[in-house]
């Protein structure tokens, strides 16, 4: 009975000291940045990083598009958002690769990666969890990039009363996304919404279905003359040319969020 009694001491102790590696990479300090981990409501650990300016400050929450990372997609991104006094969370979510360099570090861990894009939803809403019970106040945006986009329109719906505002560069629709496509959420969702695509998918039919259908429904677009799929119609290298204008527009749409 006493061996019995000590083993479950010992796994207690272990308990704790996991727990509490967990809490320190939660309470990051002000100006401070740290890699992140925490799990989804079926058990997948997340891999992500965290940036802050400070705790009552914005917080945006960014997903990356398909075959992506977060490193690699938002590296020349998340420092213009970090001087524009946002805090930032990235994470890498359980669809994606090594597009733009760097890799995937939640994929690194999964064994058999059979996951769709619809199947990565439960990451949005690990990391929206994970910002909530940290203890950052001011508001909060989601941020996504093809079909990330698509599933961040989806996780503002849904958390109205806690996701202030939109962005959704490029946001994926048609069979691929079967079973979360954003259209009907386009009808419901109160939140702030900024679409954005670049001309030459604004010219494709179905998108110019799906900008109209925005429109209608009172959400903000925007067709950039200088611009490629996603959230990279920010990154000049990638682009071709100045995306001083694309920047501006987003920055508009962000300023609505800042802290007065």
């Amino acid at each position: 009975m006493k061996h019995i009694f000590s083993f479950i001491v010992l796994l207690f102790v272990i308990t704790s000291c996991k727990q509490s590696n967990e809490d320190i990479k939660i309470e990051v300090k002000k100006n401070e940045t740290a890699e992140v981990s925490f799990y989804t409501k079926d058990s997948l650990k997340i891999y992500g990083d965290l940036f802050i300016i400070n705790k009552s400050a914005p917080t945006i929450l960014l997903f990356h598009q398909g075959g992506a990372n977060s490193r690699g997609e938002y590296n020349t991104i998340v420092p213009i958002l970090k001087e524009e006094g946002f805090n930032v969370l990235t994470i890498d979510q359980r669809q994606g690769g090594q597009r733009f360099g760097n890799y995937n570090r939640t994929i690194a861990e999964i064994s058999r990666n059979t996951y769709g894009y619809c199947d990565a939803y439960p990451d949005l809403e690990a990391a929206l969890e994970f910002v909530k019970t940290s203890n950052f106040t001011g508001k909060k945006i989601a941020w996504g990039s093809s079909y990330s986009a698509t599933l961040a329109i989806k996780l503002a719906s849904e958390n109205a009363d806690v996701i202030d505002g939109v962005l959704a560069f490029s946001p994926a629709s048609g069979d691929p996304m079967e079973g979360c496509r954003p259209e009907e959420t386009l009808k419901i969702l109160k939140t702030p919404l900024l679409l954005l695509r670049p001309a030459r998918e604004a010219a494709i039919e179905s998108v110019q279905n799906q900008l109209a259908l925005a429109k209608e429904y009172n959400h903000e677009t925007y067709v950039a003359k200088n611009g490629v799929h996603g959230s990279s119609m920010l990154v000049e290298d990638r682009v071709g040319n100045s995306v001083d204008e694309n920047w501006t527009v987003v920055k508009a749409f962000l300023g609505k969020f800042k802290k007065e």
